[in-house]
């Protein structure tokens, strides 16, 4: 018998012998680790829209809300959501067609997806906890819907380490126009260790106090590093297992190399005109071209082997300028008409051209918003007010089986009805295709084994190649 349970303890250890590497390495927290079992992708690029990208508008069609245009939605006489009452129903102002071998149906708010659609996967039936902007960003990005919680790129940073000795593992990219609700806590670490934190720069706000001061001369700060180097690992050895120390160390020796990598990366003037323009970085609409640009540097981060990037097309509301984000309460058809163009060519840009580069093979791309919106209008306005019970994302990519939708709101846009699906879902999803077992990635922290998916979360297989 204690033998027996001796074998049973051994084979426990050598199962979690994967899952016990991802524990913080003192000497390099980023370096690489292995999956639990042979991943399709082996890097993640986030599309991230604030403000809830309405579903029935962009990529789900609902012919029977063209034909209830102007009644009351049945059964939900009075209703009251998150900015108060609602109208009646309100079609789509846009046409819809068929598009590739898959007749995905899409709006023509977006023609340059719509000529992606057999690349994609679209999860059509999600739903979200909050109607908030707020923590149900938060609920996408970390599975969370309050602050604290590590984002999917953290955990993943976490789970496999880098592959660049030379930029960060993780990226958040956020918008010319500000940072999204929430800020960094989209792209923060949590309580995982302080290393596994996004770094967040832009093509136009290149990443801070990175270049050396005037006049510093290159071997003075090579010995100047070298010597710090040696007083940090004495240091790190009389105080071992102190996190912020190792990840405060591992931080300033990858800014010392980034003084040499970031600067090349984030210039895109080596880009072919035909390349900025398939992205539409030669667009005179300003924000068309910024966007269009760091959808061009995330596609160079993760050539040059960061882990995970996230990019984000628009930011916090403002009652001053509409145009900051998707919240489309009062003037939908303005908003998207002037939103849908920026988002859709660098979007489709990127996606075409890490295909022709052969990158989308092991590379997943993620299209995703917080909630979706209303099959009806807002009281007195020609907007449509949030709306959490469901909502597409999509993905495309490594692993990923492209013509395919899975799941659907009702008749009306309302709620998902058919296999209705939760982010934990999603997000499960995405670490299988990374080649990691959702209820296996865990951390011990404030006396649980935490994980991204909580206590939740099923593999969304159909959607798998």
């Amino acid at each position: 018998m204690a033998t027996g349970i001796g074998g049973i303890a051994l084979a426990c250890l050598l199962a979690g012998e994967t899952d016990a590497a991802r524990a913080e390495a003192p000497a390099n927290p980023l370096a690489r680790r292995p999956p639990h079992f042979e991943p399709k992708a082996k890097r993640v690029i986030q599309i991230f829209c604030p403000g809830a990208v309405s579903h029935i508008d962009t990529f789900e069609y609902k012919p029977e809300l063209e034909k209830q245009h102007g009644q009351p939605m049945p059964g939900e006489a009075n209703l009251v959501t998150f900015q108060g009452g609602n109208g009646s129903l309100m079609r789509s102002p846009w046409e819809w067609a068929r598009h590739g071998q898959s007749g995905k149906w899409v709006s023509s708010l977006l023609p340059h997806l719509a000529e992606c659609v057999d690349e994609i996967a679209f999860v059509h039936s999600l739903t979200a906890k909050s109607n908030t902007h707020g923590p149900a960003m938060l609920q996408m990005n970390t599975g969370f819907v309050v602050d604290g919680f590590p984002s999917i790129g953290a955990w993943t940073t976490y789970a496999l380490g880098s592959a660049s000795q030379d930029l960060p593992a993780f990226v958040a990219i956020p918008d010319v126009r500000g940072l999204p609700p929430n800020g960094p806590g989209n792209w923060g670490a949590g309580f995982l260790p302080a290393a596994y934190q996004g770094t967040a720069f832009n093509t136009e706000r290149p990443i801070a106090n990175l270049a050396p001061p005037p006049g510093s001369a290159p071997a003075a700060e090579r010995d100047t590093r070298d010597f710090l180097a040696r007083l940090n690992a004495r240091y790190a050895e009389r105080h071992a297992g102190h996190s912020d120390l190792t990840a405060r160390i591992a931080a300033y020796e990858l800014a010392a190399r980034m003084q040499l990598s970031a600067p090349g990366v984030t210039d895109i003037s080596r880009e072919t005109a035909e390349t900025l323009r398939l992205y539409g970085a030669d667009s005179p609409d300003r924000l068309k071209a910024s966007y269009a640009r760091n959808c061009i540097l995330a596609r160079r981060l993760v050539e040059r082997g960061v882990r995970f990037v996230q990019v984000y097309c628009g930011a916090s509301a403002s009652a001053i300028d509409g145009l900051l984000n998707w919240d489309a309460h009062k003037t939908l058809k303005a908003d998207y008409e002037r939103h849908c163009p920026i988002m859709d060519q660098p979007t489709a840009g990127l996606l075409l051209d890490l295909k022709r580069r052969g990158l989308l093979e092991d590379t997943l791309l993620l299209w995703t918003t917080e909630f979706g919106r209303m099959p009806t209008h807002q009281t007195g306005a020609e907007g449509r007010d949030h709306n959490p019970n469901g909502f597409t994302s999509w993905m495309a990519g490594a692993g990923v089986k492209g013509g395919s939708s899975y799941g659907a709101t009702d008749e009306l846009g309302y709620k998902a009805q058919q296999d209705p699906c939760t982010i934990y879902d999603f997000h499960a999803t995405v670490l299988r295709l990374l080649g990691l077992d959702h209820k296996r990635l865990t951390f011990y922290h404030n006396g649980a084994a935490r994980r991204l998916t909580d206590v939740h979360g099923e593999v969304l297989t159909p959607l798998l190649a």
